[in-house]
């Protein structure tokens, strides 16, 4: 029997999304997974949990139902999520200009620019024209440093532009300088702490065994 056949899905599915679970099970027996889970709420009913596989590319840890994955841009809506917090909180107005919780983004005729713009993908900073090391991602001060003196590519507010890659450096410092605290560190306090929620940006060593290999196919 190949590895493919022997993949046993764990976890429980309403019979009314059967083929929810077929499609995920024909997703491992093709070879187009290692380990995946998927779950599904129905007016507040969870209808589908269901896990299976492996963690790793050699398939020595199993697929588990509390296993962590790297979610990429969904992480720009959690993000937002605190953005709005402190809306409500009433420490931030999304009308105000930027430049009045972060002075340093005035820089190149960004005095205007309201937070707004950048949770609606308007700012027009999508990138930066300056080459940088590939590890200067990692460094927080550094990017928001070489954002906040880059010059829009467009006007702001007259097109819109998928902020890919800046959106959490330009919402998180703006986050930061409001509310004295990363964007991970809010959002865990404010957040997904309170609600119990299994969410991270940004995670210490003692979540490891718990995160999925980011595997390429």
């Amino acid at each position: 029997m190949s590895d493919r056949s022997a993949v046993v899905l764990q976890g429980t599915c309403d019979p009314r999304f059967a083929r929810v679970r077929e499609v995920f099970e024909a997703a491992f027996e093709r070879g187009d997974e290692i380990g995946a889970a998927v779950s599904v709420m129905r007016d507040g009913e969870r209808v589908v949990d269901l896990w299976a596989g492996h963690a790793d590319a050699a398939r020595t840890r199993p697929w588990e139902r509390d296993t962590l994955v790297n979610v990429f841009s969904t992480t720009k809506g959690m993000t937002a999520l605190c953005a709005h917090r402190l809306v409500d909180q009433g420490k931030l107005d999304l009308d105000a200009p930027v430049a009045t919780y972060w002075p340093e983004f005035a820089a190149a005729g960004k005095g205007s620019v309201r937070v707004r713009s950048l949770l609606s993908h308007q700012a027009g900073l999508p990138a930066v024209r300056q080459t940088l090391p590939p590890e200067a991602i990692y460094d927080w001060d550094r990017m928001t440093s070489v954002l906040a003196a880059e010059e829009p590519w467009w006007e702001p507010d007259t097109a819109h532009g998928y902020h890919a890659v800046t959106f959490g450096w330009l919402v998180g410092e703006v986050i930061r300088r409001v509310s004295g605290r990363s964007v991970g560190r809010y959002f865990r306090e404010e957040i997904a702490g309170p609600l119990g929620a299994a969410f991270h940006i940004g995670c210490g060593p003692e979540l490891d065994a718990r995160i999925a290999d980011l595997v390429q196919g």
